[in-house]
């Protein structure tokens, strides 16, 4: 029954969490859009009112103008819409489900005794203090250098090397799929640390001088861009970390921490394409397709890298792929979890009868995705892969 109640827990904030994600992306991509976008107005009376971008837009069948002002508008308006809970939501929803999926079954998904044999409380630890230390660091980061001259620069290459180094103490201490997420997590915690310690505060700085009637210091404006900037360049790498944990391919190679670092700056450079590209519209910048070349080409490479070697999938001879070499797989490999004692996800594969029905689910995750077994706990080869596979293709006989 616990079984079940997890899975219902993680189902209806998985769905939860995707919604609000949906909606801070959403929202994020479309002000980095906004600021790229915007012109000077042409209206006499918005810039003598201090207004300093303007957008004339189309969108169901409307058409909309909205107008920024980058200190302060001329009077506070009664209604004004605040750009935060669909941050908070998106990390609380989303770490109420690391503690459901994660955190709650830490023996399973946090403990690999091949690489570092503690107990499941101390593998919590580390991976909620992964959280908060990335957090402390890339926050330093920030106010050491953001403020200098090429500031921006240097707390880019610094927060890269902290995001390296995170993905490989990560790896060297949690399976792959935990180490993975744990890393978009972290970045993700950042984000909304950001939105909480100094996007809103900011904001409500400028409000309260501008309700005292005193002057608004436009560094509120300047940190609150900042943040948000670094904001847009994590959300492709977070994406990435928290969709590759269906892929076993990718964290069960023995570089694991490589192919994270990779895709995430690829994520990060295709970004950069996408933020320039509305300015290059307007003649700001040169066009950015060199860095959508370098992130595709960084993918392409990557692909390349993982992809197996002719006939090294096997890594010997694979018996005939009938019931009974396939069932003698199952038993050694999947039955501990799926058997007659436990039987994970209501799947049980110790009989001829079970095993096809749920055929088509053993191809997909134990050689298409290579997820099964869970962090390859039972350590099946890839000759037991490629003799499962050969099984369903051929139509997966039971006789």
């Amino acid at each position: 029954m616990e079984t079940y109640l997890l899975d219902w827990a993680s189902l209806l904030l998985r769905w939860l969490h995707v919604i609000t994600a949906i909606a801070w992306i959403g929202s994020s991509f479309y002000f980095v859009f906004l600021d790229s976008s915007l012109t000077p107005p042409a209206d006499h009376k918005l810039r003598g009112e201090g207004a300093t971008g303007e957008l004339w837009a189309v969108h169901g069948g409307g058409f909309y103008h909205p107008v920024k002002y980058a200190v302060r508008p001329p009077a506070l308006p009664p209604h004004l819409h605040w750009f935060y809970w669909e941050a908070y939501s998106t990390w609380l929803s989303g770490f109420a489900l690391f503690t459901v999926v994660y955190l709650w079954n830490a023996s399973t998904f946090l403990v690999d005794r091949s690489l570092v044999d503690w107990s499941p409380g101390a593998a919590v630890a580390v991976a909620v203090s992964f959280l908060l230390l990335f957090w402390v660091l890339y926050d330093a980061i920030c106010q050491l250098f953001g403020h200098r001259r090429n500031g921006d620069g240097i707390v880019g290459a610094l927060v890269l090397l902290l995001v390296c180094a995170a993905c490989w103490l990560a790896c060297q201490w949690f399976p792959g799929r935990a180490a993975f997420l744990l890393v978009a997590a972290m970045m993700a915690t950042a984000m909304s640390a950001n939105v909480f310690f100094w996007i809103i505060p900011g904001q409500k700085k400028v409000i309260r001088a501008i309700e005292a009637g005193e002057p608004v210091d436009p560094v509120h404006g300047w940190r609150g861009k900042q943040r948000s900037v670094h904001n847009t360049y994590f959300t492709l790498p977070v994406l990435f970390g928290m969709l590759s944990t269906h892929y076993g391919f990718l964290y069960q190679h023995e570089r694991n921490w490589v192919v994270l670092v990779l895709m995430m700056f690829a994520g990060a450079a295709v970004r950069q394409f996408f933020v320039m590209r509305h300015g290059y519209r307007l003649g700001r910048n040169r066009h950015p397709a060199g860095y959508a070349l370098v992130g595709v080409a960084v993918i392409a490479g990557v692909a390349w890298w993982l992809a197996p070697a002719p006939g090294a999938s096997t890594a010997g001879p694979v018996p005939a792929a009938t019931y009974s070499s396939v069932g003698a797989v199952i038993a050694q490999r999947c039955a501990a979890c799926h058997g007659a004692q436990l039987q994970m996800k209501n799947v049980r594969l110790d009989s001829p009868e079970a095993l096809k029905q749920h055929a088509a689910a053993v191809y997909q995750q134990a050689v298409v995705q290579k997820t099964m077994p869970l962090n390859n706990s039972t350590a099946m080869t890839e000759a037991e892969r490629a003799l499962l596979g050969q099984w369903f293709q051929r139509g997966a006989p039971v006789n």
